[in-house]
């Protein structure tokens, strides 16, 4: 029974689709540790809240393994990386429907193993150019 993949990712992906089609806003509670790309000073209680609105986050995308996408804080573009092992919640924010999910420490040392840096990382679908001086 081991050897099934987990169902988490597909609910989330099944929620987040369920929120856009009615017109609500999709929140996603995520517990953070060091595996965690996010903005530290939102952290409250090694949680966080994040928006996944289509207007809130782009080049989304919600793999089996990570949650990705980019997103302003404060007014400053942030990069998000997210374990999918440490999603907490996914929820409609209008009437807090959706679903919570049970964190598991054993899953949390298995996603530090695949840190973001070693993960497969999404696409850029389109390029990042810089400016040399």
């Amino acid at each position: 029974m081991s050897d099934i993949p987990s169902n988490k990712p597909y609910l989330i992906r099944a929620l987040h689709q369920w929120c856009t089609d009615f017109g609500f806003t999709p929140f996603m509670a995520v517990f953070v540790d060091s595996s965690v790309e996010v903005p530290m000073e939102f952290v409250k209680k090694d949680e966080i809240v994040l928006n996944l609105s289509i207007e809130a986050c782009h080049q989304l995308q919600l793999e089996n393994d990570w949650i990705s996408f980019q997103a302003r804080f404060g007014g400053v573009p942030r990069k998000i990386m997210v374990p999918v092992s440490h999603v907490l919640a996914i929820y409609a924010r209008e009437n807090g429907q959706g679903m919570s999910f049970p964190f598991d420490a054993s899953e949390s040392k298995k996603s530090k193993d695949i840190s973001p840096e070693n993960a497969e990382k999404p696409k850029a679908s389109r390029p990042i150019f810089t400016i040399v001086k």
